[in-house]
């Protein structure tokens, strides 16, 4: 048997559907929103940067809702998303999953393409810096 599960912000009965063909997630047709399981937050923002070790801390300055989780309808938590600017809710007691309001998806792998830019740029630096440190102290120990 299938547990019912309703939206949290129109309360909508969800509907499974494939997000970009590859996750299967609870969508509202009401609202557009998408309930994504624990995990699948994770592989939705896989699909620009699958480098977690470099995403950064996924929950900042979470506060309670009056919104009820889809799966055990206890109230979801709103957070910051990896310090940007973004607040998502999730059902941090029990892990269930995070709440995505319309647009939001697109918001996330967006955030995801900019850090995966930003890591590059760093890594990049990083490697063309010590390059030239390296050159300095060859040229150094060269003039003793």
């Amino acid at each position: 048997m299938t547990l019912k599960m309703n939206c949290p912000k129109c309360n909508s009965v969800l509907v499974k559907k494939f997000y970009k063909g590859m996750i299967e997630v609870e969508a509202c047709p009401q609202c557009r929103g998408m309930w994504l399981d624990f995990h699948e937050l994770d592989q939705l923002e896989d699909i620009t940067f699958n480098e977690d070790e470099h995403k950064g801390s996924l929950v900042h300055f979470q506060t309670k809702t009056n919104y009820p989780c889809p799966n055990c309808v206890d109230e979801l938590d709103e957070f910051q998303y990896r310090l940007y600017d973004l607040k998502l809710d999730t059902c941090a007691r029990n892990d269930h999953g995070f709440w995505l309001d319309a647009g939001e998806d697109e918001r996330v792998i967006e955030i995801m393409q900019k850090r995966a830019a930003e890591i590059h740029r760093k890594i990049n630096a990083e490697a063309e810096w010590k390059q030239m440190l390296k050159g300095m102290h060859s040229f150094l120990m060269k003039k003793k």
